[in-house]
């Protein structure tokens, strides 16, 4: 590659945010009684916007870096400097490639290109002939960590969150040395933890602390002088007083850290089948790169990632990939569509929560812990009010075990919820939620005796997974002050909240209830008030189809495994067991009445109901997992079964008529909606790009509907190359 090429693609995006690289020379400080070791040049990335707009890589940002270092460089020569460092703008180091340049690369050459300027560029910071600094005072994601790893010497600030390579979740794998580097200077089983467990682990990300104990970075600084301290500790490694130890670092070329690389590279792919049905070919990508490098020099692993990640970059998971994250969870997700104006929102001082059960003690741990205001259960009695109490205090507890939260803190969430036999309590609520039996008489019951109690301008929000909100109101002395409010569980974990307007909710009730969303830090998304709302309606037509084609006399292997080309979180018959088979069969009962057959109820499900049995698997000594022989017989099925393949196109094509049945019937505002909605509600993988790109892709969008959900080149490759 030439510098002609490399400017040739930075010629493709004129509208780049760069991140420009500012030089400044900093006279390090005097050590334990000797000089200063002399001049050090820190380069700052930033894109002059706030902390609301993250530093990113592109061609013509990594261009300037580049051009930055090549001059340093030639100031070491001369002796002029003794070390560089890289830090960040404040709350960033780097948050990674610019996936919207990355996304709108047309061909494999230039996709090729992008990947050999980062490692012509980060080969320069490896390569100054002075040492390296990295300085991590916050995000760092894929390109911004790799810069890091590039570095001689790392930092990091206990107040640093997002440390991470989640390429293999974004349908890539790292590109710019961190598959090479990572294992050598972690160990390769940590390093499969970073860059396919966590990734695959709903994106988890280590936070500074977390990264200086795997050994990522050598030493750790409080944020409040991070940077003075930073430089201080470069001062004192430059002279040799410091000398870093790095005990997870490893030697690939020992005969035992072969075999240690082996095995976690085996243990990755087991993991990556287990997770994705090995359904997007990013994570698989990762591994064999891992697996190949350790014989490698770093120059010929840099052209294997360049060549993986330019064939990567054409694929459909890749783009399917980048429209779920960049477009609905990073754009989409912060405009609700169909919200009202944020003014209109009340302020909301007290909550109350009527329950004192699980979700119930979860769901006032949440308000506590975000919003910091009073929170009171009420139950029917004493004994399961203290239960509830009890439960948010011992989560507490957990979180303070974990060094999640603070001593103060725990101790200002512990003070803000109490519990109550009387609703009287309710009485100075701002927002009151219910979370008792999915029942819509109990739950109408339930708001009468609030409504009688709170004042005139207290909203009131039902927790109901598929029960009309709007015959929750019917009721009501004001049926405007309802909102339907739908957590997942766990309500810690799951980001989703449905929304829910009935026909008579107020728009200040709604943008009150969008306002608490983002308090609580949750994703919202307003849906219509139609049975079973998004998610559960979507999920239970999966079901259904399953359990229908097994209950036909498809083997529960094949029923149950049909679906594992989608790479889908848990198969059918797991999920089930997980929600618990007589919720599961509640609400699919109350979408056959609203639905007709296209919600059938199946007979099995309920005799395994009536007899107790929880899960139709059993596990085996084995490990493996068959139906016990007792479960067997309490079955009837029939003499029609079919082939995975033809559950799997029953399903697909069931899941695209829904799906067009609830943009015709407007419960969403479009098909964006509902596919935020499964990536965030359900855990659906972003390589399907939720369920709308995936479903045009197969084919089932125009076998169904007569028509695709998204337009061409949508989530979806639009040139071939």
């Amino acid at each position: 590659m030439s510098a002609a090429d490399f400017t040739k693609l930075a010629e493709l995006f004129p509208d780049e945010r760069v991140t420009h690289s500012f030089v400044r020379d900093i006279q390090l400080p005097a050590t334990a009684g000797k000089p200063s070791p002399g001049v050090f040049a820190l380069i700052t990335l930033d894109n002059g916007l706030d902390h609301t707009k993250p530093t990113t890589l592109g061609p013509n940002t990594l261009i300037e870096l580049g051009t930055v270092l090549e001059g340093l460089r030639e100031r070491a020569g001369r002796g002029e400097i003794v070390g560089v460092g890289v830090t960040g703008k404040p709350y960033f180091l780097v948050a990674g490639a610019d996936l919207s340049s990355v996304k709108s690369l047309k061909t494999r050459d230039q996709g090729l290109w992008m990947a050999q300027l980062g490692h012509d560029v980060y080969g320069t910071l490896a390569n100054l002939g002075v040492p390296g600094f990295a300085f991590i005072n916050g995000v760092a994601l894929g390109g911004g960590l790799e810069i890091a790893l590039q570095s001689t010497y790392r930092t990091v600030s206990t107040a640093a969150g997002a440390l991470a390579l989640p390429e293999a979740a974004l349908g890539l794998v790292p590109g710019w040395g961190g598959v090479y580097i990572l294992p050598r200077l972690i160990g390769p089983e940590n390093a499969v933890k970073v860059m396919i467990g966590n990734p695959l682990s709903n994106n988890r990300a280590l936070s500074g602390p977390e990264a200086f104990e795997l050994g990522i970075a050598d030493a750790l600084f409080e944020p409040a002088d991070f940077l003075e301290q930073s430089l201080a500790w470069a001062a004192r490694v430059i002279t040799g007083e410091t000398v870093p130890e790095r005990a997870n670092a490893v030697d690939p070329s020992m005969p035992a850290i072969g075999e240690r690389w082996d095995k976690a590279v085996a243990a990755g792919r087991a993991l990556v089948e287990a997770k994705t049905s090995n359904a997007s070919p990013a994570p698989a990508k990762v591994l064999d790169i891992l697996e190949a490098n350790r014989t490698m020099t770093q120059a010929e692993s840099a052209q294997l990632e360049c060549e993986t990640l330019a064939g990567l970059m054409q694929t459909d998971e890749f783009h399917a990939t980048v429209y779920a994250f960049l477009d609905l969870v990073q754009k989409r997700s912060k405009r609700p569509a169909g919200a009202p104006d944020r003014t209109l929102a009340r302020p909301v001082t007290k909550v109350g929560v009527v329950g004192a059960g699980l979700m119930a003690s979860q769901l006032a741990l949440l308000f506590a812990r975000q919003l910091k205001v009073p929170v009171v259960m009420t139950d029917i009695d004493q004994a399961r009010v203290d239960k509830g109490v009890a439960y948010v205090h011992a989560e507490v507890d957990k979180l303070l075990g974990k060094k999640r939260i603070t001593h103060d803190a725990a101790n200002r969430t512990r003070a803000l919820v109490s519990g109550s036999v009387s609703k009287e309590a309710f009485a100075d609520a701002d927002f009151v939620i219910e979370a008792v039996f999915e029942e819509l008489n109990v739950k109408k019951l339930v708001f009468a005796e609030v409504e009688a109690i709170v004042s005139p301008d207290c909203i009131l929000a039902t927790n109901t997974s598929s029960l009309s909100v709007t015959a929750m109101a019917e009721d009501l002395a004001h049926p405007e002050r309802l909102v339907g409010f739908h957590f997942f569980n766990p309500v810690a974990v799951m980001p989703l909240l449905e929304i829910v307007r009935a026909p008579r909710t107020d728009d200040a009730v709604l943008a009150t209830a969008f306002e608490l969303a983002k308090g609580l830090k949750k994703t919202a998304v307003l849906v219509k008030d139609a049975p079973a709302f998004v998610v559960n309606r979507i999920l239970l037509r999966l079901m259904g189809e399953v359990i229908a084609a097994f209950d036909e006399g498809t083997p529960a292997e094949v029923a149950d495994n049909a679906l594992r080309p989608m790479g889908l979180p848990m198969t059918p018959f797991t999920l089930g067991a997980m929600v618990g088979l007589p919720v599961a069969q509640h609400v699919q009962e109350s979408l056959h009445a609203a639905f007709g057959e296209r919600f059938p109820v199946s007979a099995n499900l309920q005799k395994l109901i009536d007899n107790g049995v929880k899960s139709l698997w059993a596990p085996t000594e084995g490990g493996s997992q068959e139906i016990p022989d007792s479960t067997l017989s309490l079955l009837s099925v029939g003499t029609s079964p079919s082939t995975g393949e033809e559950v799997l196109q029953r399903v697909q094509d069931a899941l695209a008529e829904e799906i067009g049945l609830m943009l015709d019937e407007g419960v969403v505002a479009g098909p964006e909606d509902i596919d935020l909605c499964m990536i965030l509600g359900a855990g659906w993988p972003m390589f399907l790009g939720g369920i709308t790109p995936y479903l045009d892709r197969v084919g089932a969008s125009e076998r169904v509907n007569g028509r695709r959900f998204q337009a061409p080149g949508v989530a979806s490759r639009s040139v071939t190359v």
